[in-house]
């Protein structure tokens, strides 16, 4: 509705002064508009794969029609200055589970753009993009923090395969009429990659080698015992024909032949 005929309807209907109806207009250009772009992926994979770490990236955008980003909401009779924060929800409606969530603000300027930069610069490298690349990309980054954009990154664990309907939520815990929500479809396949990316791979090449180190471990043990025992075998005639015991030991079932040759 344009402001002069909302103006002369809370004025000739609903009796408010002149005064009041500026109030309720600033408030009103207060008034939060939020809109939301949001990607899934698992990194450096082109589908997302049961158990999977999946990455979540949303740009929540806020405008007003004042021009401003951060903004103290009016309320009057609140004890103190009323700072307004906003809840990004990843959730499924058919299983009321909320598979992610963050708070938002978007009062602090300079702590966005040092998390978002942050963000980008460490996903281009990642990448492998050039320097060139990379420095034009964080400019674009901070532009758009700068602009009302604010950027919120996240993990979850993909579940079992299968195809989800998932809302994406932007709740204000100040505004009322303002909540945002976006519908996103989440396609997860069958599990065929080996191993996991939370942290440790498995990887099922490098298991049969460690098998075959282990064996010829165990190989080369078996191999220095019996060579020690042939050695003692070897010097056990020399010990028979000099009358003594070859290096402390007695070889078995030569015991009682010595007690014999004693006793003759």
């Amino acid at each position: 509705m344009p402001r002069e005929d909302r103006a002369e309807i809370l004025g000739q209907v609903a009796g408010f002064s002149a005064s009041a109806v500026d109030d309720i207009e600033r408030v009103l250009e207060m008034m939060p508009a939020l809109s939301m772009d949001i990607t899934c992926e698992t990194e450096g994979e082109e589908s997302i794969q049961e158990g999977d770490i999946v990455t979540i990236q949303v740009w929540v955008t806020l405008s007003r029609v004042n021009g401003l980003v951060g903004a103290l909401p009016h309320a009057p009779h609140y004890p103190f200055p009323k700072e307004e924060n906003y809840w990004l929800l990843l959730a499924d409606q058919t299983s009321n589970n909320v598979w992610f969530s963050q708070k938002l603000s978007f009062m602090d300027e300079a702590a966005a753009v040092s998390v978002a930069s942050k963000a980008i610069e460490d996903m281009m490298e990642g990448s492998g993009a050039d320097m060139k690349e990379k420095v034009k990309t964080v400019r674009e980054t901070i532009e758009k923090v700068r602009s009302g954009s604010r950027l919120v990154l996240g993990k979850f664990l993909a579940p079992a395969e299968g195809n989800y309907n998932l809302t994406c939520y932007c709740l204000s815990d100040t505004w009322i009429g303002c909540d945002t929500r976006n519908n996103l479809k989440l396609k997860v396949l069958k599990r065929t990659r080996a191993g996991t990316r939370a942290g440790a791979t498995i990887d099922e090449g490098p298991v049969p080698e460690d098998g075959i180190e282990e064996e010829e471990e165990i190989e080369e043990e078996e191999y220095d015992y019996e060579s020690e025992y042939s050695e003692d075998e070897a010097e056990e005639p020399d010990a028979k024909k000099g009358g003594g015991v070859a290096n402390g030991t007695v070889s078995k079932g030569s015991s009682s032949e010595g007690s014999d040759d004693e006793e003759d």
